[in-house]
């Protein structure tokens, strides 16, 4: 590994309006050291936060007010900044046609609730691409 991964910092930005979700998806990625982690409690709150930062991965909820996930990954994926942004779906909706839609706008991965820390952990280091420690 090169000493330019070991001190790369990447940009996190995780989006859920569930409290208590969004702080246990944000504590399991404060596990990985390379991540720089910033919250959103919506997809309105989410572009808002996307004009003043560039993230490296994005990891949003679907059931959300005003503006879901669905619709943000399709603005996302509109987007000439974020066309290539891996996006993570965490959501309740477990049925297959939710998961190929969400898929089929652009998604990387799907997981349903309950999540389990390390596996989102996993996802995320393969996703970006980093080596445990």
């Amino acid at each position: 590994m090169t000493q330019d991964t070991q001190t790369r910092r990447l940009n996190a930005l995780v989006v859920e309006d569930s409290p208590p979700m969004r702080k246990m998806i944000v504590f399991a990625l404060s596990r990985i050291r390379e991540l720089s982690v910033v919250e959103a409690d919506d997809g309105v709150d989410a572009l808002r936060r996307l004009s003043g930062t560039k993230f490296d991965i994005i990891i949003t909820d679907i059931n959300m007010p005003i503006l879901d996930g669905l619709k943000l990954v399709k603005r996302l994926r509109a987007d000439e900044t974020y066309q290539d942004v891996p996006i993570i779906i965490i959501t309740t909706e477990g049925a297959a046609e939710d998961r190929q839609r969400a898929l089929a706008l652009g998604a990387n991965a799907y997981i349903t609730k309950p999540i389990q820390a390390p596996a989102v952990i996993k996802l995320v280091r393969e996703i970006l691409s980093l080596e445990e420690r």
